[in-house]
């Protein structure tokens, strides 16, 4: 579950990057946050994953109070909403099993536990046949899907997609989204940051638009036709 309420920002250096951004997301959803370079959807994931403090306003995460949680909280918070990164972010010398392993260990994870979970997250996003394979021996698609399994094998209530397609080709671009759309009809709220028109479009889901650190609209089944990016 995610509210802000009245939330806004402005950096050290005086750039404003929200302004009075009111969201509320709940538990199961499906949202696409859409926008230009420099909107505020970069921002509005830091605040949302307490990397960033909020000038003003309200919010809370999964629970989380983000204008009162202390320091020491801030990793449980991040526990409850897994990350998926444009350029991947994996471990090149680690095998496909060992990246995503190693997200379960970092929290603490019992191995009995890692070797049960990991398999089962890497078969949901069809990779099970490539658990020995290193990174540099995937497509790009594949290693995007092994970001996913990562973010998703703490079984976190939330996923949050930064840009996940920004290095993918059209069509593996559909089959990230499809994987995500499969693992929110298995309960998992996603939250997709993107500024890909099309691929918005091919998915009737509900789409947040912002502008200039604003919420321009709010709505279901893609952009309206005078929308701009």
């Amino acid at each position: 579950m995610v509210r802000l309420l009245d939330v806004c920002k402005v950096y050290e250096n005086g750039t404003p990057a929200l302004s009075g951004i009111n969201l509320k997301i709940d538990d199961g959803e499906f949202v696409f946050l859409v926008g230009s370079s420099a909107s505020g959807k970069s921002t509005i994931v830091k605040i949302l994953t307490s990397e960033v403090k909020m000038t003003s306003g309200r919010g809370i995460v999964n629970g989380f109070n983000l204008n009162r949680i202390k320091p020491s909280k801030v990793p449980e918070l991040r526990r409850t909403v897994g990350v998926v990164f444009q350029d991947f972010r994996l471990i090149d010398k680690k095998t496909v099993y060992e990246n995503v392993a190693f997200a379960m260990r970092a929290v603490g994870a019992p191995p009995r536990i890692i070797k049960k979970r990991v398999p089962y997250v890497l078969q949901l996003v069809g990779l099970e046949r490539k658990m020995k394979s290193y990174p540099n021996e995937l497509s790009g698609g594949e290693r995007q899907r092994v970001a996913v399994a990562r973010a998703l094998v703490n079984n976190p209530s939330m996923i949050i997609a930064d840009e996940p397609t920004g290095n993918l080709d059209p069509k593996m671009s559909i089959e990230i989204m499809s994987l995500l759309e499969k693992i929110n009809e298995l309960g998992t709220t996603v939250l997709v940051v993107t500024h890909e028109r099309e691929l918005v479009n091919e998915f009737s889901k509900r789409v947040i638009a912002i502008d200039s650190g604003r919420i321009i609209s709010d709505r279901t089944g893609g952009y309206y036709q005078n929308e701009t990016l």
